[in-house]
This record gives C-alpha cells, structure tokens and sequence, in this order.
C-alpha cells in the first residue's frame, strides 16, 4: 500500500475528483479510492446543465453553491483543458424554459444572482411542439460535458500525484480515541490521515457499516434517473431546452441528450423499455427533427438523493478526522466546485466560501 497521504478520499465521481483537486492545489496529497472505476456513477450518467431545473423553487442553500460554483466554471474548464489536452466543454449555449408558470419568483430570482434573462419570443419556438406558458430565455447557462470533465479530472490529478485505487470495497475501518486510524479493504489495510467520504448515492449505506454505532448518520437514497442521446449533427439545436421536467442538451459536436425520469428502485440502475419509450416520446414530441434522427445510446444513473436536495457538507462530529461531501441529488456538477471548495475550507480551518451551515450533518 502507497505511503499514507495528507488527506484520503472514499469516492471518485465529480465530487471527489473536485474535492481532490481543492486539496492538490493546496499543496497536500491526496488518494483516491473507488469501489469501481472513477467517474462511472452519477457523475457520469448525469446530463451536465449547470443550473437546477427551476432553481427559484429549490432551498437558498443550493442556490448559494451553485452560484459560487458558476464564478468560477469558465475558469475551472480552461484550466484542465490547459493542463490535460482534455476538453471538458464547458459550453455556454443558453437554456430556454418552455412553462414557467411561477414567472415572477423566476425573474426575481435571476435579479436576486445578476442571472441575464428576457421573455422568449416566438423565433425560440419554430422547431418546438409545446404549449408555452410565460416562456423564459437564459442566454448565459452553460453546460459541461460530464464525462469529458470526469476524464480531464482524472487526468490533472494524477498528472498532480494522486494516488487512484480502484476496484477497491473500503469494508471496516479501525478507530482509536474518536478517529480513524486504517481503512480495511479488499486490497488490504490502508492508513489514514483525514478522510472525506463522497460516495454519492452510497454514502448512507457506507456511514453506517462503517460506523454503524454512530448517532449521525447522512440520509441520502439512490433515486434512478435514465436518459437517451440521439446522433444529431452540429446546430441541430443550438440551446438546451427544458419543457415541464424534461429536457433537451446539445454537445458542441451536434449529439442531443433527452431526460429524464426520476424513479425511487433502491439500487436498481438497470434501464426500461418503460421509460426508454417515454423519453423517446417526450423528445420527438418536443423536438420533432428528432424523429428523422437516430437514437444510439439509453442509459441510467444513481443520483444521491436528499431531503430538499441539500447536500451534506460537513466534519463528522464524532469522528475527529471524518468528513462527508454528498448528497447532492440532480446537482453535483453544478454545485460541486464550491462544494468541494468548502469542504477545503472546512477541514483546513480557511474562510468558508459559503455558509456552511445549511449543509451541517444533522
């Protein structure tokens, strides 16, 4: 087993590879340990709009990371394109909202975070099948093309000195005087500094058999959610569109993503043909050019699901050198900049980017 490293890592989605990359530019290092592939979970399944649908609707709490996270998204995408060759695609191409019933919370709400906006016109609708309602057009959402960013990740950290161990079940761990001194694994007994759990959808199973005595434990549930991805050509659709609580994704190279259903099947992350014919229809209703164009891909990912949508972001408060960042159900990649930021902060005493206390562990 490698030499015991500044700060250890459960968890190699966007959460952890972001939280990792916080503390590499801090000058500690770090491991990275995954019971499978980095970036294969949520991370990867997910669609990569950097906004919450609807965001007026959610908590303050996720606003506030999402916005701090935003700051910086341009920034964050050049910078591993730089140092990687890979491209994350960070693509500011807008998001058009078909139904915005609440349209007065919407544009306060974009007043409130300096979010450019105006009504849709027409022109937004030629190519579209939908009744609109109070339409609304952000030109400046972006969106990132999450398993590029999840590889250009990879990429930097190793090329920084992270240490990757995958295919590896952390499966008990050893405590002495409230901290965690070893992890036991599958590949043996690994030694531990400070740990950070960012285990997504698992992070509650894991807490507890790990700490299954524990009093504080994150309440954070798998919720399926599938998706389809038809082989479009470049400016089949030039802006992401959402429509009710579906949505439509260009990539910069022309494919479009169509999602996506939001299912509670525990662990179950296999697709339907129920589902795979629903957002089939939804898409070529939406989007009728879609009907002349091929659908290649259906696929499904675990979100980590919690109440209201809040994530955990927090040091353990009975374990001394424990800490979780998870919880962040359809918004990891959007908030996870400045989640993992505040996690740095927090376990190296800096100034919190954000408040910290809506995300303590309860």
């Amino acid at each position: 087993m490698p030499q015991t490293s500044d700060i250890t890592i459960i968890g190699s989605g966007a959460i952890g590879l972001l939280t990792a990359r916080e503390f590499v530019n801090a000058g500690h290092s770090v491991t990275l340990i995954d019971k499978s592939l980095s970036g294969q979970e949520s991370s990867w399944a997910g669609g990569g709009i950097l906004l919450p649908l609807y965001p007026w609707r959610q908590p303050k709490a996720i606003s506030s990371l999402v916005i701090e996270s935003n700051k910086h998204y341009a920034t964050l995408s050049n910078d591993l394109f730089n140092a990687t060759q890979i491209d994350p695609e960070w693509y500011d191409c807008g998001l058009l909202i078909c139904k915005n019933p609440d349209s007065e919370l919407a544009t306060s709400w974009c007043n409130k975070y300096n979010i450019p906006y105006k009504q849709a016109n027409n022109s937004f609708f030629k190519d579209l099948n939908t009744e609109v309602n109070n339409p609304l057009w952000l030109p400046n959402i972006a969106q990132a093309r999450n398993p590029r960013l999840l590889k250009s990740l990879k990429a930097f950290l190793l090329n920084a000195g992270v240490i990757f161990i995958e295919n590896c079940e952390v499966v008990d761990v050893l405590i002495n005087n409230a901290q965690i001194g070893t992890l036991q694994t599958n590949q043996g007994d690994i030694d531990v500094k400070q740990l950070v759990i960012c285990t997504g959808a698992w992070t509650g199973e894991l807490s507890k058999k790990l700490l299954p005595t524990s009093l504080c434990s994150p309440d954070i549930s798998p919720v399926k959610g599938q998706m389809l991805l038809f082989d479009a050509k470049p400016e089949t659709l030039s802006h992401m569109v959402l429509d009710a609580n579906y949505y439509l994704i260009p990539r910069r190279d022309g494919k479009i993503l169509a999602g996506s259903s939001v299912e509670h099947t525990d662990f179950d992350k296999s697709t339907s043909p129920e589902a795979k014919e629903k957002l089939f229809h939804m898409a070529t209703e939406l989007f009728p050019t879609l009907k002349n164009i091929p659908m290649i891909k259906h696929w499904a990912g675990l979100r980590p699901g919690t109440k209201h949508g809040i994530p955990y972001i927090d040091k353990h408060p009975e374990i001394k050198n424990l800490s979780i960042n998870a919880g962040h159900f359809r918004n990891g990649l959007v908030m996870g900049p400045a989640s993992a930021r505040l996690m740095a902060d927090l376990i190296l005493d800096r100034e919190p980017c954000v408040n910290p206390e809506p995300y303590k562990l309860q």
